[in-house]
């Protein structure tokens, strides 16, 4: 049963990282949803695998994720060649528009945490569009300060009465991973960390066309669009992680070079 084991992963530059088709990974959060069970959900790209690289206590978060999706086409680039095998790509938007299609012939209804007012207002008209039989169970942003212990009581005890099986969750990262964590076993439903994708998806930033997402140029279209925010962060963990990567890959076939070795012997 789904329940009862992690789904399969593969490691990429020492964290877990799920290996299964993209409808297979949505599978796995619905069937958790239906059932009301605790969950986390990490949606991985370079960034984060840095982050969690440099951060013990974030790097804690992401190894006992209950499922890391591979977000950054690096990451898929790199499971597919080690695994020989195609990694899809599981993606912020594409996971909210999977989920968001799928989710009311499970009976699941979702949650939208955290983000803006406004942000939220467009990404419920967008819904209601879209997705017209989906059950939102209700849409709730934060303030950018931490929040009381009276305040978080408040929100899990509101995100639990609402009956939610999925909580989309928009704090930034490592914010909103850390967010998730300190939930487990408090909020009854899968929480996924979705930062990212909710101002793309109420149209507030525009989403890269298809084929730049599929040639994996997604980041160059963000850092035209936001300079000054993303240029530091891509200097910052892009040239490391391709060190890693490298290593690894490097790894990987000097231990495939000594099997082959000792079995012709």
């Amino acid at each position: 049963m789904m329940s009862q084991s992690k789904p399969p992963t593969q490691n990429v530059i020492g964290f877990p990282v799920t290996a299964l088709s993209f409808y297979e990974q949505i599978d796995w959060m619905l069937e958790w949803a239906a059932q009301r069970l605790s969950k986390t959900v990490c949606v991985a790209n370079v960034h984060m695998l840095m982050e969690a690289t440099w951060n013990k206590e974030f790097g804690a978060i992401l190894s006992g994720s209950d499922m890391v999706t591979p977000d950054g086409m690096p990451l898929v680039w790199l499971m597919s060649w080690m695994g020989r095998y195609r990694q899809d790509r599981v993606a912020g938007m594409d996971i909210i528009l999977g989920l968001c299609g799928r989710s009311p012939s499970r009976n699941v209804s979702i949650f939208f945490l955290g983000s803006d007012a406004n942000t939220l207002q467009k990404m419920r008209q967008r819904l209601r569009h879209e997705f017209p039989n989906l059950e939102i169970a209700g849409m709730e942003p934060l303030p950018f300060r931490p929040l009381t212990p009276q305040e978080d009581e408040n929100i899990t005890r509101l995100i639990n009465e609402s009956g939610a099986g999925i909580v989309m969750v928009s704090l930034g990262c490592p914010k909103q991973e850390q967010w998730i964590s300190d939930h487990k076993d408090k909020v009854n439903a899968v929480m996924i960390g979705l930062g990212g994708a909710f101002p793309v998806y109420a149209g507030v930033q525009k989403w890269a066309p298809e084929i730049v997402r599929q040639l994996g140029f997604e980041w160059l279209y963000r850092l035209i669009q936001e300079p000054g925010r993303l240029w530091k962060r891509y200097a910052k963990t892009i040239p490391p992680f391709a060190v890693l990567a490298l290593l690894q890959v490097v790894s990987t076939l000097s231990r495939e070079d000594m099997s082959l070795q000792t079995r012709s012997r």
